[in-house]
């Protein structure tokens, strides 16, 4: 009963991450410049990633760690910060940002496929069919005859799920032993080195920036790097990596809830129920992979051994 609880208490702390991402589509639009998604990126992840390396006292380099263990923590950065970060906003700029997120719904699926290819182990039907369901909720929610398709746009919001997917089944097996603010702090600092020169070469400096922006700004560095991928890293750790996945899904209902209660958008009869759908969905898939987490980590050690 005691490892049920913990595993719920990890379920709704993990929870806290796309909570918090979901809000940063409100502070983006209201707090910061126009037309610079690569810079806000990098301002998003390079200083959280510097601030938890010094906290951590550079542990990674005491552990002597071979070039290939650095080389699996470039990589690790470039799929979870790097490239993630610059394929989600290409895709936020060529799609409306619904279209990008039901495209990310289909991530929980991925997860389980990758699994599936990987430990052979075949995902139990329920859990297939509620994450479909979580994905056709999502198109309820987002999705209208209006709505614009852009093939470049979604070629960018599947390759960065896809990267995203990746990035999260491989953090378990190539973390060794890392603690989990070194761990985050060092994916973020190289993933923002990556996202350096993007926002160098394809965007305008900085204007002179006013108090809502510096505010704007550090929300996202502080809260939205480094707590939200901290506490998002510990739940990668912790639980199964399909449980992780379908929590993501939180993010654009927040973004969708927080535009209702802060900007007095409307919110429909259509959405509401879409909404509910989402969240039956997840809280479904959380309750039936408790058991599986056990198993995940057995597999992660023999991947380690």
């Amino acid at each position: 009963m005691a490892g049920k609880d913990q595993s719920i208490s990890n379920i709704f702390i993990t929870a806290l991450a796309p909570i918090i991402w979901g809000t940063s589509y409100l502070v983006a639009s209201e707090l910061l410049p126009a037309d610079r998604p690569f810079t806000a990126a990098l301002i998003r992840a390079l200083p959280a990633g510097l601030v938890l390396i010094l906290w951590s006292h550079f542990y990674l380099p005491k552990m002597n760690l071979n070039l290939k263990q650095w080389g699996k923590l470039i990589i690790l950065s470039a799929l979870n910060i790097g490239f993630f970060q610059a394929l989600l906003f290409i895709a936020a700029y060529r799609l409306p940002g619904g279209i990008a997120a039901v495209v990310g719904a289909v991530q929980p699926l991925l997860m389980m496929l990758i699994i599936w290819l990987v430990d052979q182990r075949r995902p139990q039907s329920k859990v297939v069919f509620m994450a479909a369901v979580s994905v056709l909720g999502m198109g309820l929610l987002f999705v209208s005859p209006k709505s614009e398709w852009d093939s470049i746009g979604l070629i960018a919001a599947f390759t960065g799920t896809v990267c995203l997917g990746v990035g999260t089944f491989l953090a378990r097996r190539w973390n060794n032993g890392i603690p989990v603010l070194s761990f985050t702090g060092w994916q973020l600092g190289l993933g923002g080195l990556i996202l350096l020169p993007m926002a160098l070469l394809f965007e305008e400096p900085l204007p002179v920036l006013n108090l809502d922006n510096y505010i704007g700004y550090g929300y996202l560095s502080i809260f939205g790097a480094l707590f939200a991928y901290s506490i998002w890293f510990r739940g990668v750790s912790k639980l199964s990596s399909v449980s992780v996945s379908s929590l993501g899904l939180l993010s654009p209902v927040t973004a969708i809830l927080m535009g209702w209660m802060v900007l007095n958008q409307a919110l429909t009869i259509r959405e509401s129920i879409a909404i509910l759908i989402v969240l039956s969905s997840v809280l479904m898939i959380q309750r039936w992979l408790l058991p599986v987490v056990k198993i995940e980590r057995l597999n992660v050690k023999k991947a380690i051994s």
